[in-house]
């Protein structure tokens, strides 16, 4: 049997989808039962195998040495995709990395069938590269010449924000216009979509797209905002020197509220410099702390906690934050509504970015007939309530958030393959 499948790559999540027997789509089990794998490789400095997805997270969490490698997306399409990387003990280009990637993707997404995949509809954005026709062309060609060296025979692809539709479309009964919101862990993209029952059976959608726009805002930016304004503070953001006439230097907190800039702290260098640092100050207790989680390299685990609480004040009005560090505990209360003021800034972006493409397009709030909800980050109350609040009277729509680019893939997969055979 030959099976059609949809394709999510993203830049932090991929998924695998195919139709069944009925016409529903379903996501594919890639990393034990999850549907969604990070978009993450680790290339392990000893004789250990490749990592993927949560493994190559989980190593390079625990401190092993290696080479991490993730947002693969965001090269496509720019100068750094023809640039060489040093892993192990030869250079390696981003088109075999991504290969490598996709290649896993695949092996999961068969074994998972129990039969080849060799028909595939990728997504893609409907830009990859602002403003340049050429290198959006050449980021497309790049994805596709990665897919098509792993074994897919045939290959298509669809825009995300249509792939987001084409689900909902299958319960829509009349033409509406859509406003797609997909807030992701590093990016957030609008799209102005026209779906309908006959839209639907069409092949092509660019036309059906209107506008679309954009920010580098995501879930990370969120967990820092957070991290930094109610964690480092009890590890000694914003205290003075012992004289009075400084506060102590603010570069290793936001360093430690970075994800992808913590290891930079494992230094011999960045200790020594702590230390130093820890004498001068007001409050060395707290600092003190901080050294430990350097040390003891904590400081994804800590990372990690300020997201769990972020997620628990979707649910709850409040949450007590603790986490251990050696002979002591960082605690303290966080409310929503303090998570609200602490995202204001980054939800009022959001807010002029659905303003500029509502302009593009010509349109008002008025005129938006559902507003669709995708991406992990539209979970987030702080932010999703600020978004519903600009269309009161759009339809809301909650997909599948990380899985519904992937299900509409898949469907479109079905119709432009047939189904498997």
């Amino acid at each position: 049997m030959i099976h059609a499948c949809g394709l999510d790559f993203g830049t932090s999540n991929s998924t695998f989808a195919r139709v069944d027997a009925d016409g529903v789509p379903h996501l594919l089990p890639l990393e034990g039962a999850n549907e969604t794998i990070p978009s993450v490789l680790f290339f392990p400095f000893d004789d250990e195998p490749v990592q993927f997805g949560r493994a190559a997270v989980a190593q390079y969490v625990s401190g092993a040495e290696g080479r991490l490698m993730r947002s693969l997306k965001s090269v496509l399409g720019t100068s750094l995709f023809a640039e060489k990387t040093r892993i192990k003990a030869r250079s390696m280009g981003f088109d075999e990395i991504l290969g490598i990637f996709i290649a896993e993707l695949k092996r999961r997404a068969e074994l998972a069938l129990g039969e080849p995949v060799e028909q595939v509809v990728l997504g893609r954005p409907v830009q990859f590269v602002d403003d340049d026709p050429v290198a959006d062309r050449q980021a497309q060609d790049q994805l596709e010449a990665a897919a098509r060296a792993q074994g897919f025979a045939k290959i298509a692809f669809q825009f995300e924000p249509i792939a987001a539709a084409l689900d909902f479309e299958r319960g829509v009964a009349r033409e509406q216009l859509a406003l797609i919101v997909d807030l992701g862990g590093g990016t957030s993209d609008f799209s102005l979509v026209r779906v309908g029952p006959e839209r639907a059976k069409r092949a092509e959608r660019g036309d059906d797209i209107l506008a679309t726009g954009g920010v580098h805002l995501g879930g990370t930016d969120f967990d820092r905002l957070l991290a930094v304004a109610k964690v480092m503070p009890h590890l000694g953001l914003g205290t003075q020197t012992k004289d009075g006439k400084r506060f102590l230097p603010v570069a290793p907190y936001h360093e430690l509220a970075t994800w992808h800039r913590i290891n930079r702290l494992y230094t011999t260098q960045s200790l020594r410099d702590l230390r130093g640092t820890a004498r001068e100050a007001r409050e060395p207790e707290k600092v003190e702390a901080l050294i430990g989680v350097v040390e003891d390299r904590l400081g994804h685990q800590l990372v990690g906690a300020v997201e769990a609480a972020k997620i628990a004040l979707s649910s709850e009005p409040e949450m007590r934050f603790s986490f251990p560090v050696r002979d002591r505990r960082i605690e303290t209360e966080i409310g929503s509504n303090e998570l609200f003021d602490i995202l204001n800034g980054s939800a009022e972006r959001l807010e002029a970015a659905i303003a500029e493409v509502l302009r593009r397009a010509g349109v008002g709030a008025r005129a938006i007939d559902s507003l669709i909800l995708t991406g992990g980050s539209t979970q987030v109350p702080a932010i999703a309530g600020r978004l519903e609040a600009l269309f009161p009277e759009a339809e809301l729509v909650r997909t599948n958030v990380l899985g519904s680019v992937g299900l509409g893939l898949a469907l479109d997969a079905a119709r432009r393959f047939g189904p498997a055979r």
